[in-house]
């Protein structure tokens, strides 16, 4: 009994020591993992989602959001230059290295792919500042006809993969070296060797359900003589506000249509000035129409003048429509429907011309017969037409675009557009319809006089324009109360009056899908190899430092005790 105590107190200090020995182990395991985690570099960056839609039923577009697959730089492999197998890699191709013909060959041939990284030049971003120079606007123009072809060829494919569009930066073009570097050694990243992952953590797409469209009218009335002047003669002045592009987030049409709205809001605010004074409010109503859907064949305009009373639509003399009027160039075309020899047409090129003349500017005719039966409708003026309203479209293209061509896409940004183009635009269609409206046809009178009150407002434009420049405006992805429509609803009601706002259902064969941006994270990410030979090495150097612990601390024999098996239960009982 008297060895009972003694055992106890040898005991005690034992344990004690004992005890550091497995919570510095613990702390030590904790802190090396701690230590591999934050090694792992992270950048994270924003993407957008190329648009994903359905045409009849047809799929187009990108059909899956979410990534989580090692980076690559390449479609081919560098030792052998035969295509690789790219299912589990997402790819991140600069655009201005971009080979066209093999993207073609490889999307035309299905080739399976983790997913696309298309990276823009800074410059393309809306919210990028300007940069001049001949040589950089000379670069710029390139990459615009690149940009159109791959957009093209990208919203008319059915593409089973996530593609996205980021921007160049520092960070990003340093992980595309390494990608580079590491692809040069004729070995993709995967989980065995490492390199970097892109995650996108994004739930699956979801179609948009009735995705509506908003019309937005303002009315300045004429001079009433005997009668109502609703029994006035009316002139409309329509801009198609919204856009369509390859990706949704990014489509912000600057030129089409931002040029239009901006130009129908100066021709708005020139006219209520006029329109103000009954002493120089003319005998003709004004109506501005600022429409949606005109990607998707007008169908905002087509609703929009269904909902007029007929009355209403047998009092419009003609209709002006504005689409994509701010390019550098002087040139300029006036699309109809009705032949050239027709009254109307003859009137309105005719104005148009001698103002255009004395702007310096050339405006060209173009006719195209509408065919009732072709459920495409190529431009606005063309749903006017099919009321028997004579209406006529004010482009700076030449020909009528293809369906969900020049709609406002990735390379229509605020450095292709001239304020100081769209400022002599609005001069020239407010001077014209001016001259028509009090009857000034032939007389040297300029209405629109520089540096006079009814000036053409160059702050104003600008400031539209930078707006409109930075607002995506894919009508299926804008709610009934969009700040983009509130704003252009508010503005139109600071120049006219009867301001509404009709909401209708996007209507016809196009369905549409949500997911239009997200969030990517680049992790780098050590090989398993490397990972099991560090787990090796720490296994090692812990067993190693136990064994040291232990046997400074108690003695060999404790630690071979610790290996040894104990004693049956009849050994102890004997």
């Amino acid at each position: 009994m008297a060895n009972c105590p003694k055992k106890v107190q040898n005991s005690k200090p034992s344990s004690v020591l004992i005890d550091p020995v497995y919570s510095s182990m613990i702390t030590l395991l904790i802190i090396v993992m701690a230590c591999v985690e934050i090694c792992d570099a992270v950048t994270v960056v924003d993407v957008y989602r190329l648009v994903q839609y359905d045409i009849g039923g047809v799929p187009f577009g990108s059909r899956l959001a979410s990534l989580n697959h090692h980076a690559g730089s390449s479609l081919f492999s560098s030792s052998s230059g035969a295509a690789a197998d790219l299912s589990r890699t997402v790819l991140i191709l600069p655009v201005r290295e971009l080979n066209l013909t093999f993207i073609k060959e490889y999307i035309a041939q299905r080739k399976p792919l983790g997913g696309l990284l298309l990276l823009l030049p800074p410059a393309f971003s809306p919210n990028a500042d300007s940069v001049g120079g001949a040589d950089h606007d000379s670069v710029k123009d390139l990459m615009k006809e690149v940009l159109v072809e791959l957009e093209q060829l990208l919203i008319h494919a059915n593409i089973p993969y996530p593609v996205y569009f980021g921007f160049e930066d520092d960070g990003i073009n340093t992980v595309l070296a390494d990608v580079k570097k590491n692809d040069a050694t004729g070995q993709l990243a995967t989980a065995t060797t490492g390199g970097y992952k892109l995650v996108v953590a994004v739930p699956e797409p979801k179609k948009i359900a009735s995705p509506t469209i908003a019309n937005i009218q303002g009315w300045l009335p004429g001079l009433k003589a005997d009668g109502d002047s609703n029994q006035l003669p009316t002139i409309a002045i329509v801009a198609s506000y919204d856009t369509f592009g390859a990706a949704p987030a990014l489509s912000v049409g600057s030129d089409s249509n931002g040029s239009g709205v901006v130009a129908l809001l100066e021709i708005a605010r020139l006219f209520s000035i006029l329109y103000s004074n009954p002493k120089t409010r003319g005998r003709y109503n004004l109506l501005f129409g600022l429409t949606s859907g005109g990607p998707y064949n007008y169908n905002g305009t087509y609703k929009w003048l269904r909902s007029l009373d007929q009355r209403q639509r047998e009092t419009i003399d003609y209709a002006i429509c504005l689409n994509s009027i701010g390019s550098f160039n002087n040139d300029l075309w006036i699309h109809v429907s009705k032949p050239p020899e027709n009254a109307y047409i003859k009137q309105i090129f005719e104005g148009f011309s001698n103002v255009a003349e004395e702007l310096g500017l050339k405006v060209g005719l173009k006719h195209k017969k509408i065919n009732i039966s072709n459920t495409r409708v190529a431009w606005e003026h063309e749903q006017f037409s099919r009321l028997r309203v004579t209406a006529a479209t004010l482009s700076e293209l030449s020909f009528a675009p293809e369906l969900l061509q020049s709609t406002g896409g990735l390379s229509d940004n605020r450095h292709f557009v001239d304020e100081a183009s769209v400022s002599r635009r609005v001069k020239l269609v407010a001077e014209s319809l001016a001259r028509h409206i009090y009857d000034l046809k032939g007389k040297d009178i300029n209405i629109f006089a520089d540096n006079s009150s009814l000036a053409v407002n160059p702050s104003y434009v600008r400031s539209w324009l930078d707006l409109l420049s930075t607002t995506p405006r894919v009508a299926p992805f804008l709610s009934k109360t969009d700040p983009i429509i509130m704003a252009l609803k508010k503005e139109l009601a600071d120049h006219t009056i009867e301001v509404n706002v009709q909401q209708e259902v996007l209507d016809g064969m196009f369905t549409f899908y949500d997911s239009t941006t997200g969030r990517l994270h680049i992790y780098q990410v050590a090989s398993v190899t490397f990972d099991l030979l560090l787990l090796l090495v720490l296994g090692s150097y812990l067993i190693v430092l136990f064994s040291f612990l232990v046997i400074t601390t108690r003695g060999l024999d404790d630690l071979i005790s610790l290996f040894r098996r104990p004693p049956s239960r009849k050994v102890k009982t004997a």
